[in-house]
């Protein structure tokens, strides 16, 4: 059973690899075996040298990933240091919160260009050199905003729900080619970009008034998420997204 989640050999981009959801997701498809080239617009090395301790080869980037260059930057990179892409994880993402009637063009803008349009000219990228092995494993972080409009975030529930979409469109064309491409949709997390909330003491009781588990998500939640669609477990999911909400949605 141990193999199907193994990813020795593997080789993987992380973005936004730096901190939050993306170091536990860096950490964890290292500790299952696999070699990462790390992304964000701040360095990295933290982290790399965590996985090196792991025995795994890590490298860092750092890049604008709200600049389109930058795409082909990071997936040469990655083919330069490791040969091929098995894997990718879109994790890198902002959000702006300003009530729907104050919303600025730059703030729409912003969110939907790194949320939206970077995970799929991202994708597309890696996928070329997936196709020339017909393997590859493609994760986009999504949100409970996928499903739900939140409250403040108007371009970020517009840019999760395009994550989703753009999953589902690209798992339809690019499953003949050997490859999956499945998001991860994460509840309400303890990461900076829900500090605000966190420190808000009406909407954070309110918030974990309605999650099942009790508590807040950690980076770890995601870890064994991560490796299942990572890994050959995952051979015959896709288009999926997986939610990870401590049971929020089903309330």
């Amino acid at each position: 059973m141990s193999t199907l989640f193994d990813l020795t050999g593997k080789s993987a981009i992380v973005t936004g690899a730096s901190t939050g959801l993306g170091r536990g997701m860096t950490l964890a498809l290292a500790g299952a075996g696999a070699d990462i080239l790390l992304v964000d617009h701040v360095p990295s090395d933290e982290v790399a040298i965590q996985a090196r301790a792991m025995g795994r080869r890590a490298a860092s980037i750092t890049v604008d990933l709200m600049k389109m260059e930058s795409i082909d930057r990071v997936v040469n990179a990655a083919i330069t240091e490791f040969g091929k892409i098995d894997i990718l994880v879109n994790n890198a993402g902002i959000i702006r919160r300003v009530p729907a009637i104050e919303f600025t063009e730059k703030d729409w803008d912003d969110v939907m260009m790194l949320n939206s349009k970077t995970v799929f000219f991202l994708a597309r990228a890696a996928a070329r050199d997936m196709m020339k092995r017909k393997y590859g494993k493609i994760i986009s972080i999504a949100s409970l905003l996928a499903f739900q409009g939140g409250i403040t975030v108007p371009s970020y529930a517009a840019s999760k729900g395009a994550v989703a979409q753009i999953t589902k469109a690209l798992a339809n064309e690019w499953a003949p080619h050997g490859i999956t491409v499945n998001a991860i949709a994460p509840g309400y997390m303890a990461t900076n970009n829900t500090k605000a909330l966190r420190e808000d003491p009406v909407r954070s009781k309110a918030i974990l008034d309605r999650i099942p588990a009790g508590r807040w998500g950690l980076p770890e939640d995601l870890h064994g998420a991560a490796v299942f669609l990572a890994s050959p477990a995952s051979d015959y999911i896709n288009g999926h997204v997986l939610v990870v909400d401590g049971g929020w949605l089903a309330r």
